[in-house]
């Protein structure tokens, strides 16, 4: 099987943690594949300065340099996708709904972590500290991170894997997201994993992992 060849979307203000889990995980086979190229919309962005240090092509497309909106936008995104042979967009901080020509030329083919347990605590503005913010608010006992693939509206499209991490009774936003993070480290890469190889189905609103010959699953789960 050829490499998958990835494009990490970053946003401005992002350190790139999840950027550098992948990155490390093509490095030691974990991830059938490299990542191509980091895309971010700002420059000087922590995450785009990690990439460079990792010997990874960057480029900036900043949505506010499009007066003519989304789809412009979206055609600037997707010329970068082609010029690197993109396969697969992993978001990583990545703040922004996606463009809706972005998201059809590569339908089932973008993930997103989120750091909560979706279908609670997402949509838009529900990100970072606001999502842990919000979960210690509530009082739930649990909450983790979602990986997902990425479709017209913010943090809905079919759930790959799940994480739990229990919300202890001293937690602040703070402890939370520290406890938080290294889940969404395991859990973003091993998504991406079986996604890069050709281990998901989609079936409507579902996500499932295909059966292997004689009845197994593909990714050794029931």
């Amino acid at each position: 099987m050829d490499a998958v060849r990835i494009a990490v979307f970053v946003s401005g203000q992002g350190r790139g943690s999840n950027l550098q889990a992948i990155l490390d995980a093509c490095a030691d086979g974990r991830i059938p594949g490299r990542v191509a190229v980091v895309i971010g919309t700002r420059a000087g962005a922590p995450a785009l300065e990690r990439a460079v240090a990792a010997g990874v092509d960057t480029a900036v497309v900043s949505p506010r340099q499009f007066a003519g909106g989304e789809d412009e936008y979206g055609d600037a995104l997707l010329s970068v996708l082609r010029e690197h042979g993109v396969d697969l967009i992993c978001l990583a901080g990545y703040m922004r709904l996606l463009p809706k020509n972005v998201v059809a030329a590569f339908r089932h083919r973008i993930l997103n972590i989120h750091p909560a347990l979706l279908p609670f605590f997402g949509g838009r503005g529900m990100y970072g500290h606001h999502v842990h913010e919000a979960v210690v608010e509530s009082g739930m006992q649990v909450t983790g991170c979602t990986v997902h693939l990425v479709d017209e509206e913010y943090d809905r499209g079919p759930i790959l894997l799940q994480t739990v991490v229990p919300v202890l009774p001293d937690d602040t936003a703070e402890t939370l997201a520290a406890r938080v993070l290294p889940a969404e480290h395991n859990t973003y890469v091993e998504a991406i994993r079986m996604v890069a190889g050709g281990e998901i189905e989609v079936r409507g609103r579902r996500a499932v992992v295909k059966k292997a010959p004689g009845g197994a699953s593909s990714a050794g789960r029931s």
